[in-house]
């Protein structure tokens, strides 16, 4: 073992070391590096590990010679107990130095025996910043089975790293599919933002690696799936003046006409994931604003001139053209007084001329009018084949991406919320069965939601409840039903702090925004804040991790995927004006309308 100096002072937070001299800390200066280890002997064959904070010197001079004198800060992380002969590491901070005690630096053997000896920790992340030779892995189940935030600046190899962590996870290895002829029964669906890990997913057909590849073009969440929350924000402006009156006519129309197209069945409310037709319930509203009726021989009729129709709300489905109310007199065509019953004089009309902007809006083919590979609409017995979209095991596929790119901003939220919630009523409704049948949940799911801070975010408005309900539902419940999340944002700070107080493990890429920094450094452990000084200074692909499948926070890093992430977006001056070349402004007009 090579010593390097003297305990001088110990607490449960911080031992001071007195280094013997210049030479060496000149001889161990690699080893010394701010976030290594230090080994210190208890006197007992036992030893305390801590983790190098700061190191300071001073000089002095006496007869014409320098003297220095160096000082190292560290925080006790655990230690290391004689078993039998043999040194076996665990957390927390048992043995404690007293002073004078001697401190050691860790070679590559007792690095392995903190990072290698124990068989849980089987899911290599990476390894160890400052020495590629150790492996660095932690605890699969806890890393995957628990909720994971991924965070780190632009240009910080994020992107990157959680190709990395997924590629490993799926058995992508050096662009083969390690598990060609074993398929693993987890999937993991994607939020992906900007349109860049389908290139980390597609490998050679030869390694029948079948990737789950979702985009506006080709994905199909209709309409009638959506919950109150979600319906409400896509149709209603909530800062209006009578959106009261506008949820309570909207709901009923919905519930009304879900019962008129699934007669069947027994028990229909707001949230039933069941068909109705919006464009009749469209319908409705107009007819519900415009209403006029008239009494004859005791009976209520429709104020229209095409037919005597006595008054039924289940004839409000098609369109009316009503006569005017009459406060004074008859309708000359009638022959009878029109008056208003029911009906809301007009105040509809800017939740009507929303409505129907939506409902004309092209972009949203995908949820307001999807259709089947036999050009029908989907119905309520198709919910089976719309959820298979997501839960790619079905189809042998490990990887689903939701390519969110080419989805209009108004909608984002709803996507993710929808999608998400789909995908955790399956985990749950599946884990009840398995449970009643006295089985475990044998399908883990984990949902990475890329760029988090645009559709959960911190602070926002109405537009983001629906996806902030979803997912932060996720995030308190999903565990219990094999379903978590990873988390990825380049700014945390601005991501909710429901989510992120749920996540139990963090790796942390450069952060340089100083409100970022902050938020992570009080999420972690005291102990991990020197560490998390380093994070601006950090390299592409490092990273700071730490969290309950972790043996100790440790520095890292993570290895380059194959293959890589790659978006669509150019990079160059040269890729720019050839990117243009022979692109015409038509063609991006013509593009956009589409």
């Amino acid at each position: 073992m090579n010593k390097i100096g003297f305990v001088v002072s110990s607490s449960p937070s911080q031992i001071t070391i007195e280094v013997d001299g210049l030479q060496t800390l000149e001889t161990f200066k690699e080893q010394l590096q701010i976030g290594n280890f230090l080994k210190i002997s208890d006197g007992n064959l036992n030893y305390a590990v801590a983790t190098i904070n700061n190191i300071s010197g001073q000089n002095s001079e006496s007869d014409g010679s320098v003297t220095w004198k160096f000082v190292i800060d560290a925080t006790p992380i655990g230690s290391l107990r004689n078993d039998g002969g043999q040194l076996c590491f665990s957390r927390g901070s048992q043995v404690l130095p007293v002073p004078t005690e001697e401190v050691f630096v860790f070679d590559n053997d007792d690095l392995k025996s903190i990072f290698s000896h124990d068989s849980k920790f089987n899911f290599k992340l990476g390894h160890l910043s400052k020495n590629n030779a150790i492996d660095f892995k932690v605890d699969g189940d806890k890393f995957f089975g628990k909720h994971v935030a991924v965070v780190g600046s632009t240009g910080s190899g994020k992107s990157c790293a959680v190709s990395s962590i997924l590629q490993c996870a799926v058995g992508i290895d050096s662009e083969t599919n390690t598990n060609s002829l074993n398929q693993r029964n987890s999937h993991i669906l994607i939020f992906d933002i900007h349109s860049e890990y389908k290139s980390a997913f597609t490998l050679g057909t030869e390694q029948k690696f079948n990737l789950n590849d979702l985009d506006v073009d080709n994905i199909a969440i209709p309409y009638w799936l959506m919950n109150s929350v979600e319906l409400e924000s896509l149709f209603i402006e909530s800062n209006e003046s009578n959106s009261h009156n506008q949820v309570s006519q909207f709901k009923h129309a919905v519930i009304l006409n879900k019962k008129k197209h699934n007669p069947t069945v027994s028990k229909v409310t707001y949230d039933s994931p069941i068909y109705f037709d919006i464009k009749e319930v469209f319908n409705f509203i107009v007819n519900k604003n415009n209403l006029t009726c008239y009494d004859k021989d005791s009976k209520k009729y429709l104020a229209i001139t095409s037919a005597q129709i006595e008054y039924d709300e289940q004839l409000l489905w098609e369109r009316h053209d009503f006569l005017p109310s009459t406060a004074n007199g008859k309708n000359k065509d009638l022959n009878e007084k029109v008056y208003k019953d029911g009906g809301f004089n007009g105040d509809f009309e800017r939740f009507i001329s929303r409505f129907e902007t939506t409902l004309n809006d092209k972009r949203l083919n995908f949820i307001l009018s999807p259709k089947k590979k036999d050009k029908s609409d989907y119905q309520t017995e198709d919910f089976g084949e719309i959820i298979k979209q997501f839960l790619g095991y079905i189809d042998r596929q490990n990887i689903t991406i939701i390519d969110l790119s080419g989805i209009p901003f108004e909608v984002l939220s709803l996507t993710v919320s929808m999608v998400s919630r789909l995908i955790f009523d399956f985990a749950f409704h599946y884990s009840k069965l398995q449970h009643d049948a006295g089985a475990n949940n044998d399908i883990p799911f984990l949902i990475v939601c890329e760029e988090a801070h645009n559709y959960i975010p911190r602070q926002g408005g109405s537009e983001f409840n629906a996806s902030k309900r979803s997912l932060e539902r996720i995030a308190k419940e999903g565990r219990k039903y094999g379903l978590s999340l990873m988390v990825v944002s380049q700014r945390p700070s601005e991501v909710s702090d429901t989510i992120f107080s749920q996540c139990n493990n963090f790796v942390s890429l450069r952060l340089t925004n100083k409100a970022d920094q902050n938020y992570i450094k009080a999420l972690l452990p005291d102990g991990s804040s020197s560490v998390i000084d380093m994070l601006p200074t950090l390299s592409q692909g490092e990273a700071f991790v730490v969290g309950d499948a972790v043996l100790i926070p440790s520095l890292i890093e993570l290895p380059m995927p194959k293959p890589q992430p790659k978006s669509s977006s150019i990079d160059t001056y040269s890729e720019w004006t050839e990117a243009w070349k022979d692109v015409s402004f038509e063609d991006v007009v013509l593009r956009w309308k589409k």
